[in-house]
């Protein structure tokens, strides 16, 4: 098939990677902006789906909006059979979606209709879904609402927001490629009306890690928020961020650390161990080698 390709972040790469393995033309990637980056935090670096279009020979477009007439034509002239989204980043006119012969489809990172939206995996970890999944569905101009033609399902477990992006984005683009070769036979199904949510973006702000909860809701701050932006917690004005914690023994109020390993006393009478940390500027370590030189005493009130 004649493909356009949609995607930014690094979820998006192992799809554009599989689609040309299977032997599809990649007319175009389109990707968002280069950002600033780099050390200093200036210099324009392109995103992960550009640099592997670039390096591949492909087209890269970096529209900053596709709702101008000039930037639809210029889509519509690629004559594409159909465009491959994943996690784009910005939404498609209606005359974007209705150009390719047979549509857009997108590869979305939950079992919809559960968790619609910006940011599916950290929300399913947040609220504790034993299960999540990649769903790949026919775009319309509702967000993430449009019929689905295939899915596949994997276990949360104690997985991290980023273990489970780089799964969920492996099988996602698998399950892309074998639904593109099995097209004429895949039937359309309408979403369910009921188990509807949104998964709005992330607040950098939820990082903050709430101690007042039960230890279990602490814990699956952690892994929501890891690798980014980094769940944490702040001591005597500087800002620990947490990787890694295990629910522990203990119980006390709030935000106190019950010994000297960094057990901290969570609500409903729980607490949760910090196994690994970091401080600002600092490499990632064992909460153990950090305690060692930067001892956190039992009683010491985190927040």
């Amino acid at each position: 098939m004649r493909i356009v390709f949609m995607g930014t972040p690094d979820f998006a790469v192992p799809a554009l990677v599989a689609l040309v393995e299977a032997g599809h033309e990649i007319v175009a990637a389109y990707s968002q902006p280069p950002r600033p980056g780099g050390r200093r935090g200036k210099e324009l670096t392109p995103s992960p789906v550009h640099k592997e279009a670039e390096m591949r020979g492909i087209e890269v477009r970096h529209p900053v909006s596709l709702r101008s007439a000039e930037e639809q034509d210029r889509f519509a002239a690629l004559e594409a059979d159909i465009a491959v989204v994943a996690a784009y980043g910005l939404l498609l006119p209606q005359a974007v979606l209705d150009a390719p012969r047979l549509g857009c489809l997108n590869i979305h990172a939950s079992i919809l209709p559960r968790w619609r939206g910006a940011a599916p995996i950290q929300r399913a970890i947040l609220a504790g879904d034993p299960t999540t999944g990649v769903t790949i569905m026919q775009m319309e101009a509702g967000l993430d609402t449009g019929p689905m033609l295939s899915t596949l399902r994997t276990t949360i477990e104690r997985k991290t927001a980023g273990e489970l992006t780089a799964e969920l984005a492996e099988k996602g683009a698998q399950l892309m490629v074998g639904t593109l070769r099995d097209l004429a036979v895949h039937r359309h199904v309408s979403q369910p009306e009921d188990g509807v949510t949104y998964a709005k973006k992330i607040d950098k702000a939820e990082a903050r890690l709430d101690f007042t909860q039960a230890a279990e809701q602490v814990e699956r701050q952690v892994r929501a928020f890891m690798p980014a932006p980094g769940a944490f917690f702040e001591l005597e004005g500087e800002r620990y961020k947490v990787l890694a914690a295990d629910v522990a023994e203990g119980s006390g109020e709030p935000g106190l650390t019950l010994d000297e390993a960094l057990t901290v006393a969570c609500g409903a009478d729980s607490a949760i161990r910090v196994t690994r940390i970091q401080r600002a500027g600092k490499p990632a370590m064992d909460t153990a080698d950090l305690l060692r030189g930067r001892p956190i005493p039992a009683g010491t009130r985190l927040g």
